[in-house]
């Protein structure tokens, strides 16, 4: 069996997350090396996941010609100028959303990527989740007919720690940009305009960060499909993440993912257990086969699914989103495209 050599660049949640996939669900996968800029969690990464090495700069896991591929798993500010780096080390990359709030940051490392010839797969995860494949499927084969509507519910159980919020480039970015690629993937065209409604309802100490923590964005697809998001920062109740997409021959619609399916019905009530908690637990399947993919991409000399192209449109809207709120009007994406 052929096995694809993978460094991993960053030992937090995400990288942990995916050190374990790769060790142990990932059968064509041998993480070799992990780094960070904190050595401790790099060791700590390595022990618990069987990673042989491990090193603090990043750089030396591109050095080394015995890595096939890497996996940024480190802060935003970080990954368009490990991918430039990558890229002209002759790694394939795979990438953890979003590649860059900037742009031109985008765009410079989405050239790189061209012009060495190496694969990128941006790890918008939910793609690649059963509940979502399974609307992306209805959707093609026309059981609902042409779409008109798409709603889309994400909200968090709590919000981050303000010092989290102060860097994340905001909700647009940091959290309602997993829904704009998700709005993407299911009606296959591109967003003309949004229009935000937006609002400090949760934590005053989030305004003063300069965010927001509770949006309406409201989007007009090229194709003339009319799409919602509903982003809370604070869901009570936990992880809420809900799809519909309703058209001219029928709807199709996702609900919570719950610890089980067990319902308790008497005559008082009718109860069942919350969903889960936080995206960890909902994702846990989506994680693995996204990871999957880049695997067998890079055995079967294949394009990701998930482009650089996808990477970029998302901020894109993101950066539409704030300038409607802003500004209170609808923005085209054409306006904040540099």
């Amino acid at each position: 069996m052929k096995k694809i050599n993978i460094g991993i660049i960053g030992a937090g949640r995400i990288g942990k997350l995916h050190a374990e996939n790769l060790s142990m669900r990932i059968q064509e996968a041998n993480p070799v090396i992990v780094s960070d800029i904190f050595l401790e969690a790099a060791e700590k990464c390595a022990a618990d996941y069987n990673i042989p090495q491990v090193v603090k700069d990043y750089r030396e896991i591109l050095a080394n010609p015995d890595i096939n591929a890497v996996l940024i798993c480190s802060s935003t500010n970080t990954h368009a100028e490990i991918i430039v780096d990558a890229a002209e080390a002759g790694k394939d990359i795979f990438c953890e959303k979003p590649i860059a709030h900037d742009l031109k940051l985008i765009d410079e490392a989405l050239e790189a990527v061209e012009k060495a010839g190496v694969k990128l797969q941006i790890g918008f995860n939910r793609r690649f989740d059963p509940d979502f494949q399974r609307i992306k499927e209805y959707i093609k084969e026309g059981r609902i007919g042409d779409p008109h509507i798409i709603k889309i519910t994400s909200r968090d159980p709590s919000p981050p720690p303000i010092e989290y919020i102060k860097v994340s480039g905001g909700i647009f970015m940091d959290m309602t940009i997993h829904d704009f690629d998700m709005a993407r993937f299911l009606i296959d065209s591109e967003v003309d305009e949004v229009y935000t409604a937006a609002g400090i309802m949760i934590d005053p100490e989030i305004g003063r960060a300069g965010d927001v923590d509770t949006a309406i964005i409201t989007l007009k697809f090229k194709n003339g499909v009319i799409g919602i998001i509903d982003n809370s920062r604070k869901s009570v109740f936990g992880y809420d993440q809900r799809v519909e997409v309703f058209g001219s021959a029928g709807m199709v619609d996702i609900s919570n993912e719950r610890p089980n399916t067990a319902r308790l019905s008497t005559a008082e009530s009718i109860s069942e257990d919350l969903p889960l908690n936080f995206f960890i637990e909902r994702y846990t399947e989506a994680y693995i086969n996204e990871i999957r993919e880049f695997i067998s991409c890079l055995i079967n000399n294949t394009t990701p699914s998930v482009t650089g192209i996808d990477g970029r449109m998302p901020v894109l809207m993101g950066k539409a989103a704030k300038l409607s709120y802003a500004e209170n009007r609808p923005v085209k994406l054409s306006e904040v495209d540099e």
